[in-house]
């Protein structure tokens, strides 16, 4: 897919709409072999999809080993759903204390400011430090069932039509 088509996928409303949620599911190859699916926080920064994970969280082996990640960004809440479709490589890096992404990710429309307080107290007392896990896109499909389907879908439309 072309840089071009990806920031045009990025860049529609419904896209913008799930990249502004605050959960996504990291899909990625575990150690063993097998796929893992972790919901996990996230902030898109306008190129970079960025999640944050303690350093002896089990995925981080498995994304050194094999980079290769997908995302899903839904609104399974409402139907039809629109989902957003990622791929692209986790970029790890390792940094002291809590990354900025990681606080404004978690949680800070359900807490009070004093909820708040306490909570980012906790976590800076619970992490030296964290991963940054950076995903640049490099393949997205946003499927909202009116302007956009999902690609078996397209297809059953496409041969019915041609049936008449």
């Amino acid at each position: 897919m072309q840089p071009s088509e990806i920031t045009e996928v990025l860049n529609r409303p419904a896209s913008r709409e799930l990249l502004a949620r605050d959960v996504t599911r990291l899909a990625y190859v575990a150690k063993d072999g097998t796929p893992r699916v972790v919901p996990i926080s996230f902030v898109w920064n306008g190129s970079e999809i960025v999640m944050c994970t303690p350093t002896n969280a089990p995925k981080l082996p498995a994304l050194r080993q094999n980079p290769a990640v997908a995302l899903t960004m839904d609104t399974e809440e409402v139907h039809p759903p629109k989902i957003l479709l990622l791929r692209g490589r986790a970029e790890l890096d390792v940094v002291d204390g809590i990354p900025d992404e990681f606080l404004r990710a978690n949680g800070s429309q359900a807490m009070t400011p004093e909820q708040r307080v306490a909570w980012e107290a906790e976590v800076r007392s619970l992490y030296d430090g964290m991963v940054r896990i950076a995903v640049t896109p490099a393949w997205a499909k946003l499927i909202d069932f009116e302007t956009t389907l999902p690609s078996a879908v397209e297809e059953l439309v496409r041969q019915r039509s041609e049936r008449g």
